[in-house]
């Protein structure tokens, strides 16, 4: 069964406080997005990788592979307003009816191989399968004022990529946009689909801030 996988680098990133997007920033002598999209090449080499950008950086984008002699096989799209559309777009590109599809953050670079096979295996046999670790922080709850702890057993810290087979995922993505869509998840479960968890790994961080990016070239250093 071909896999795939839509690698969603349209944000402007404005937290990470920098003129350039956070997923072209230096991480250890590479771009943070060249970074991601090696990790899923050295999983499977012939994954099909999409990469959906911001139109402007498309041909940034180019450019800076033929400057840093990137060579890794993908294709390069320009994404939609929000992060639904750019996956739409991407999603698109596909032309196969077989298959499982992941959805990954661009600035997510420590993937580790073991969390792809689970992700991709699983939505093998499943239809699905999201990767989330647990939490070991006391969580409060607040609401109007008032807090309260609540059980942190009861939750799970998502992560991606989040993977779906491929007629499930465009099925999901017909329904109209709603804000309450946060990842692709949401979207599956509002069709109605139940979400299978597997575990994540606790380096796959999601880099914003330039405190994220510090962290991530300390874990890589390691």
């Amino acid at each position: 069964m071909q896999e795939y996988v839509i690698i969603v680098a349209a944000g402007s990133g404005s937290r990470m406080k920098s003129v350039l997007p956070k997923q072209f920033l230096d991480l250890g002598g590479q771009p943070v997005v060249a970074r991601t999209i090696q990790r899923f090449y050295d999983y499977n080499n012939s994954i099909g990788i999409i990469l959906v950008l911001n139109h402007d950086y498309v041909e940034f984008w180019k450019d800076l592979c033929r400057t840093i002699n990137f060579n890794v096989p993908h294709q390069v799209i320009a994404g939609g307003v929000e992060r639904f559309d750019s996956v739409k777009k991407g999603l698109a590109e596909i032309k196969s009816t077989d298959g499982i599809v992941g959805v990954h953050d661009a600035v997510r670079p420590l993937v580790s191989n073991h969390t792809l096979i689970s992700c991709y295996h699983m939505a093998k046999e499943v239809g699905n399968a999201v990767p989330a670790i647990a939490i070991h922080d006391t969580l409060r709850q607040v609401d109007g004022g008032i807090s309260k702890t609540v059980n942190r057993d009861h939750f799970r810290v998502v992560q991606t990529p989040q993977c779906f087979e491929i007629n499930l995922m465009r099925t999901a993505y017909n329904q109209e946009f709603n804000p309450s869509f946060t990842d692709d998840a949401s979207v599956v479960e509002s069709a109605g689909i139940k979400i299978v968890l597997v575990e994540g790994n606790k380096d796959n961080i999601k880099i914003t801030t330039p405190e994220d990016l510090a962290l991530a070239k300390s874990l890589l250093s390691q």
